[in-house]
């Protein structure tokens, strides 16, 4: 077995489509709370401008979809310097 170098998310394969994207954030976030479109769409923008986006999906300070921790009433940006959501 060969030994891979890295860690799997410096991998291109952990690119996710639009379509399983939607899917997965329908399936992570069935009976829990979620903020409200607007507050959602402010959360997206505040991490496509942010330098620990990876691969357009995923934050490289926690490995979340961002996609799914954005909509999620409960979350909290990782961000380690000073969270980008308020």
């Amino acid at each position: 077995m060969e030994r891979q170098e890295g860690c799997k998310g410096c991998s291109e394969s952990v690119q996710v489509s639009p379509e399983k994207l939607q899917r997965i954030v329908e399936i992570a976030t069935r009976g829990r709370e979620k903020v409200p479109e607007e507050k959602y769409n402010r959360r997206i923008e505040q991490c496509e401008q942010c330098p620990g986006l990876q691969y357009g999906t995923t934050c490289q300070y926690c490995g979340c979809l961002v996609a799914v921790k954005a909509r999620l009433l409960e979350s909290a940006c990782p961000y380690p310097f000073a969270p980008k959501w308020s």
